[in-house]
């Protein structure tokens, strides 16, 4: 792949508690690999993602920003925050209190976000699992609420995964302004595409 056709380059988080999956979600999407014992992430871990955007013959290039959970780590986060596109925030489908901390974290995207327009994915995670505390009804209700697109995945059957990157890529390139790139030629990407017929079955945008 050259490098003339990478659209552009984003910068895309993933934010939440401590063991809701994250980095699993970012393993599993960046290299395909899902590991059960995935030791807690410290500090930050960093990977870069190639992404065909749908319908343009382009790529986008993704560096992703997988941040540590615990509350001993926060003083490194707001540096991550700056310039980022897309953010991503999990919870665990199966623990309630993750899915009670969103408001914490979406108050920390907002303080410490460069972009006002932001794109947000919320991702419940674990659907794989039987004992589910979160109903995927409470998860959509947050995402329309916060103007978030939404889906439910599982990072150890894959279910979701890649489908969550590509909804939020494809949202990014669809905001003006939000990504410049002297090189793109006035490429304008359709809106359609997903409307009623997407793939991915948890699909949901109200912004």
């Amino acid at each position: 792949m050259s490098d003339e056709d990478i659209l552009t380059t984003l910068k895309i988080l993933i934010i939440g508690e401590s063991g809701v999956g994250k980095s699993s979600l970012l393993l599993r999407f960046t290299d395909d690999t899902f590991d059960p014992d995935q030791p807690a992430t410290i500090g930050v871990d960093f990977k870069v993602k190639t992404l065909a955007i749908e319908g343009t013959g382009n790529t986008a290039k993704l560096a992703i920003w997988d941040t540590a959970g615990q509350e001993r780590f926060r003083t490194l986060t707001p540096s991550y925050y700056r310039g980022a596109q897309g953010c991503i925030l999990v919870y665990d489908v199966s623990n309630k209190s993750t899915f009670q901390r969103l408001n914490q974290w979406l108050s920390e995207l907002e303080t410490f976000s460069t972009k006002v327009d932001i794109v947000k994915m919320l991702v419940g995670n674990k659907i794989d699992k039987d004992d589910r505390a979160v109903s995927r009804e409470e998860g959509l209700k947050f995402a329309k609420k916060h103007s978030m697109l939404f889906i439910e995945a599982s990072a150890k059957t894959k279910d979701g995964v890649q489908c969550a990157f590509e909804e939020l890529v494809e949202k990014i390139i669809q905001t003006p302004g939000l990504w410049e790139n002297n090189d793109s030629s006035g490429m304008v990407i359709s809106q359609g595409g997903h409307s009623g017929a997407s793939p991915c079955g948890g699909y949901c945008s109200t912004i």
